[in-house]
């Protein structure tokens, strides 16, 4: 095999060699697709499954001229349609009685903020979906262009102290909220 080189000629790698045994850091040594930890915790999802939905819960979303902010106070990048608001499903905003580009308060056992509503159909009923990055009109935040659109900080909606147990990861989705006209 093989690879190129900064100067565009080929460098042998010669033939390829498995590795895997060497790399892993299991304690079986082998690649482990249901370890015990995983197996464990199997009747927590499961009831977490089986536990009613919220009537309405938020998702963040990602916007590739936005990058979480920090193309936001770029005029360039920061010109255009408002990228910062909160898509509802047009069934979900019938129901609590906001409409399409009306300010809204979207609020949660943690916080509220207000959003600007913007009806989509590319979410299923009972999720609504606010952006990163967004909340530049809070203290100390320093983005001027940034401050004139500042957004809806997702942050404020969730609970810091919320883990997913087994990665310890930060639990930011799926926090139930509701969506009232402001």
């Amino acid at each position: 095999m093989q690879a190129a080189s900064a100067s565009g000629r080929g460098i042998d790698l010669g033939p390829l060699q498995p590795r895997v045994p060497e790399v892993l850091r299991t304690p079986s040594g082998k690649i482990e697709l249901a370890p015990p930890a995983l197996l464990a915790d199997l009747p927590r999802a499961w009831a977490d499954l089986d536990a009613a939905a919220p009537a309405l819960a938020v998702i963040g979303r990602r916007d590739v001229r936005s990058n979480n902010s920090w193309m936001h106070n770029l005029p360039l990048l920061a010109k255009g349609p408002f990228r910062g608001t909160a898509l509802v499903h047009p069934l979900d905003a019938a129901r609590c009685g906001v409409a399409d580009g009306a300010t809204a308060r979207l609020s949660s056992p943690h916080g509220s903020v207000q959003v600007q509503v913007e009806l989509s159909d590319t979410l299923m009923p009972g999720v609504l979906s606010l952006p990163h990055g967004w909340g530049h009109d809070l203290p100390g935040a320093r983005l001027h262009l940034a401050a004139e659109r500042p957004g809806a900080n997702l942050n404020l909606l969730l609970d810091v102290d919320a883990r997913d147990p087994l990665s310890g990861n930060s639990v930011l989705s799926g926090t139930a909220v509701t969506l009232t006209p402001a």
